[in-house]
């Protein structure tokens, strides 16, 4: 039996206990750790890399949310609270699921077979991000352009953007290399995306996307674009 690893993040250890009491029921799922706040839950999820989180949104020092903004690769969430008010935000941010406290079981249930379902399907990373007041669960497979904006660089996916505090050369150091290129020195596409490849009169080649933008690579990437075997 495959089993799903499990971080159980609460600073109330009653709240961690009642957790890993329902979860007996359920032998695929297998909680590796637990963390009583964010940094320890950053430094465990780093380590262990569970891929399952059970998170309380309101704990001392940082929140639930400001937990999963520090982190590169964002396990599956089901946001745990007993604050009513948080509900709106954690759909919006298309958690997996959201359970208030107390847990009933069969609510518990519920949110267990979505689970399985989810974590069956996709196996893609996924990153965490803020853009002004809005929240996102953002996979990388859906990410098709990046472009540098000074400090930030601006993530495009499915109708949306947003933007991500990290410059592009240090997300081209962390990015699939199989299936994101760096075409330029303020662009990074998905290849995955790329629906034509041209090539121009200088020498450079065009990019077409899937979503019907038109990019250019630079002189030295065009290069390396052509040994692909791609124009």
């Amino acid at each position: 039996m495959i089993k799903t690893r499990v971080v159980i993040i609460d600073d109330e250890r009653a709240a961690r206990d009642e957790l890993k009491r329902l979860l007996e029921n359920y032998p695929d799922f297998e909680v590796v750790g637990e963390a009583r706040n964010a940094d320890e839950a950053k430094v465990l999820i780093e380590t262990l890399h569970p891929d399952l989180i059970f998170l309380d949104i309101q704990m001392p020092g940082k929140s639930g949310f400001e937990l999963l903004e520090l982190l590169e690769k964002v396990p599956q969430v089901i946001f745990v609270t007993a604050f009513d008010q948080y509900a709106v935000k954690a759909f919006e941010v298309s958690a997996l699921d959201y359970l208030m406290k107390p847990i009933r079981d069969e609510r518990f249930e519920k949110a267990i077979t979505q689970a399985r379902a989810k974590l069956a399907n996709n196996k893609d990373e996924q990153i965490f991000v803020k853009d002004r007041q809005q929240y996102h669960f953002i996979a990388w497979r859906d990410v098709y352009l990046i472009e540098s904006m000074d400090n930030y660089a601006r993530l495009y996916f499915k109708d949306k953007n947003v933007f991500l505090k990290s410059s592009l050369n240090e997300l081209e150091k962390k990015l699939n290399t199989d299936r994101f290129l760096r075409i330029n020195r303020a662009q990074i596409i998905n290849m995955n995306f790329v629906e034509k490849i041209s090539a121009m009169a200088n020498g450079q080649v065009k990019l077409t996307l899937k979503t019907g933008g038109e990019y250019e690579a630079s002189a030295r990437r065009s290069v390396k674009i052509k040994s692909m075997g791609r124009v």
